[in-house]
């Protein structure tokens, strides 16, 4: 199962974020991602909590089988000692759209 994620899901994806429910209809796919319990690596040692996620991001994916693809996406909240939050930071949609940052490529290098 997690080669065939690795082949639909945008590269890397499954290491940092866990797939959570996939719902289908004849016009869409969306794919319900959490991020894992990892705290961010400049925070590790430092007592960190997770505190829940943040609110869902949606990003649009690659079409399987005549279908859009959503990817919706949520990053985990981490309070340090001080009560400050943070997020681990990721680039999964291109700068400035709403699609995965491979969809994007793809749809320059057709639309130009």
């Amino acid at each position: 199962m997690k080669e065939l994620l690795d082949l639909i899901l945008p590269r890397d994806i499954l290491a940092c974020f866990e797939v959570v429910k996939v719902c289908t209809t004849s016009a869409r796919i969306d794919i319900y991602l959490d991020e894992k319990n990892i705290p961010p690596a400049e925070y590790s040692g430092q007592g960190v909590l997770s505190k829940g996620f943040t609110v869902p991001t949606s990003i649009q994916d690659f079409p399987l089988r005549g279908r859009a693809v959503y990817l919706h996406v949520r990053r985990r909240k981490w309070q340090l000692p001080s009560g400050d939050v943070v997020s681990n930071k990721f680039s999964l949609a291109a700068d400035g759209t709403r699609y995965s940052r491979e969809f994007a490529s793809f749809l320059k290098g057709i639309l130009g």
